[in-house]
């Protein structure tokens, strides 16, 4: 790996790191794979807000169903 491709992980590396205590402060719920893979599908032109819609609505619809079996005996 060259120093520059070295230097350009180290830097992505230190604003992921950011990204994540920032997270992390706003209790946004998002482990660091997600996050990173919401910032690359942002830097790849996805509209941020539209991104947060669908985050939005996946968490809940995940509420919905884990509540829907929490009534289900197994």
């Amino acid at each position: 790996m060259s120093t520059k491709e070295s230097e350009r992980n180290s830097s992505a590396q230190q604003t992921l790191d950011i990204l994540y205590e920032i997270s992390e402060l706003l209790n946004t719920q998002l482990d660091r794979a997600t996050l990173a893979k919401c910032v690359a599908m942002i830097e790849n032109g996805v509209n941020p807000e539209a991104l947060a819609a669908v985050v939005q609505e996946l968490r809940r619809e995940g509420a919905h169903s884990t509540a829907d079996n929490a009534g289900h005996v197994r």
